[in-house]
């Protein structure tokens, strides 16, 4: 298990555009933090999935920070984030390190500090060692006890979630899995409806367990980053992910690899079916 702390979000490509100051930050930052941060430029991360935005702040002679700001809504995740990122850094684990929090009615800041090295999907490594270290990540991750875990995350609980997030109108289907091609999103609901699995054999999962959510320095796993949706559930909700991306990104090779460090000896493809199928509403 680690024990160092901090945080980068991990998006898929690179800076959006070169250092500006921060005086143009197209969201102005909160009021308290503005002399703070007035000798700090930033750089937008772009190209991930949430809705949140993510700014990298860096100074000479300062250490480089990050500010990750939502737009407050009833499905909002940034206080989840929060709370979680604290809870999870009590229990000495390594993750993002929450400096500061700010929240207006129309939206929420968090200060984050940063931690080195590079994300598992942009390091410079070969993929079977990305592949055993993200492996052994949730394999530690996974033998953590969940008995005083308050975020339980359990598969009913996750499926009225993904309703609350349909019903809101958030599910986007552009870029669906290619088994979900054509299928309108109560389509897809009955469809998970109709996979969900009977029973779960609950761990503390990550949540969102893609290659960018981990990072690594040296060849070393320094940190789990991202982890707004960590809570007690099957140990497949981060499984499903991590083969998907894995095959995606890496190859399908890859696969009976990560299964092999991670220590599945069998691989249930219904539980993986309907958990791929979950995060299609997230």
């Amino acid at each position: 298990m680690l024990y160092t702390a901090g945080y980068f979000s991990p998006l898929r490509l690179a800076f959006m555009s070169d250092s500006q100051p921060l005086s143009t930050l197209p969201v102005p930052l909160p009021a308290a933090w503005q002399s703070q941060f007035a000798a700090y430029s930033w750089t937008a991360q772009t190209e991930g999935c949430s809705d949140a935005a993510v700014y990298r702040l860096e100074a000479p002679g300062h250490d480089t920070v990050f500010i990750k700001t939502e737009r407050m809504h009833a499905n909002a995740e940034l206080t989840d984030e929060e709370i979680r990122l604290r809870w999870l850094a009590a229990q000495g684990v390594s993750c993002p390190i929450v400096i500061d929090a700010h929240y207006q009615p129309e939206r929420g800041w968090l200060l984050l500090s940063a931690v080195a090295g590079k994300d598992l999907y942009s390091a410079s490594l070969p993929a079977h060692e990305k592949v055993k270290m993200m492996a052994l990540a949730l394999r530690d991750l996974h033998q953590l006890g969940v008995a005083h875990c308050p975020f339980d995350h359990n598969a009913s609980q996750r499926v009225a979630h993904a309703n609350a997030r349909m019903q809101a109108g958030l599910i986007e289907l552009d870029d669906v899995d290619d088994e979900n091609q054509g299928l309108s999103v109560e389509q897809l609901f009955q469809k998970l409806l109709a996979t969900q699995p009977l029973q779960e054999d609950k761990v503390l999962t990550h949540g969102d367990a893609c290659l960018p959510n981990f990072m690594a320095e040296d060849g070393v796993l320094t940190g789990y980053i991202d982890c707004g949706r960590l809570g007690v559930a099957d140990r497949y909700q981060d499984l499903a992910l991590a083969i998907r991306d894995i095959s995606d990104d890496l190859g399908a090779e890859y696969v009976p690899l990560f299964l092999q460090h991670y220590g599945l000896a069998q691989l249930d493809t219904e539980k993986v079916a309907f958990y791929k199928l979950l995060d299609e509403f997230f």
